[in-house]
C-alpha cells in the first residue's frame, strides 16, 4: 500500500471534521482566529528586529529574522484554513451572524479594524525600500518570505470563496465581490513586500495577460 503523508493542517482539519458534532463552527472560527492573530503578532515582532538588524549591518541576524518571519507567515495562513473547516451553511447561521450587530457595535465588522492589520501593513510599507535593496546574502530568505506570503493569500482567499465571496460581497464591502476586494489586496501587497518582483514566483491573483 502507498504510504501517504498528510501535512498537519491536514491532519488537524480531519481531526476537526471528525469532532464538529462537538465543537460549534463559531469556537473553530474564533479559535483558529485567535491563533492566526497570535502568528501576526510574533510576525511584527520579528519584522521589527529584521528591520533594526538591516539598519547595523547584522545581515546574520536579519537571515534569521526573516525565515523565522516567514515560519509565522505560513503558520498564519495554516490557521487560516483550519478557521474555515466547517460548512458553508454553518458560516452562514452561526459564524456570520457573530460578526453583524446586535452582537459587534460596527455594521461593517472587519480583520482590518484590528490594530495589528494596521501595525503589520505599516511595518511592510517602511519595509519596502529595504526590500527593494536587499544583499544577495538575503535574497533567498527573501523570496521564502514572498512566497509564504502568496500561500496566506491563497488561504485566505480559499476561506472566502467556500463561504460564498465569488457571488457576494463581505460584511465592510458589501456592494462589490468579496474574492475580487481580496485579489486587489494581494496584488498591492505583494508590490509591497517584493517591489523588484525578484522572485520566481507568479501572482494567482493577478489578471490574464
Amino acid at each position: 500500500m502507498k504510504n501517504i503523508k498528510m501535512t498537519q493542517s491536514e491532519t488537524a482539519s480531519i481531526t476537526l471534521s471528525d469532532s464538529n458534532s462537538a465543537i460549534s463552527a463559531f469556537q473553530i472560527w474564533k479559535g483558529f482566529h485567535w491563533s492566526f492573530i497570535i502568528q501576526i503578532q510574533g510576525l511584527i515582532i520579528c519584522l521589527q528586529r529584521f528591520e533594526r538588524s538591516l539598519v547595523s549591518g547584522n545581515l546574520a541576524m536579519a537571515q534569521t529574522e526573516l525565515t523565522t518571519a516567514t515560519d509565522l507567515m505560513l503558520a498564519s495562513g495554516a490557521a487560516m484554513q483550519l478557521a474555515g473547516s466547517f460548512s458553508p451553511r454553518d458560516y452562514a447561521q452561526q459564524v456570520r451572524p457573530s460578526m453583524m450587530p446586535p452582537q459587534v457595535q460596527s455594521d461593517n465588522f472587519s480583520g482590518l479594524m484590528s490594530w495589528e492589520h494596521a501595525a503589520l501593513m505599516q511595518l511592510w510599507k517602511r519595509l519596502t525600500p529595504a526590500f527593494r535593496t536587499l544583499p544577495a546574502e538575503l535574497q533567498p530568505q527573501h523570496q521564502r518570505f514572498v512566497e509564504a506570503y502568496l500561500m496566506l493569500a491563497t488561504s485566505h482567499r480559499a476561506v472566502c470563496e467556500k463561504f460564498g465571496g465569488d457571488s457576494t460581497g463581505s460584511l465592510r464591502f458589501e456592494a462589490g465581490n468579496a474574492i475580487d476586494t481580496l485579489d486587489k489586496f494581494a496584488q498591492l501587497r505583494l508590490q509591497t513586500l517584493d517591489p523588484n518582483r525578484r522572485g520566481s514566483h507568479h501572482c494567482p491573483f493577478s489578471p490574464p495577460a
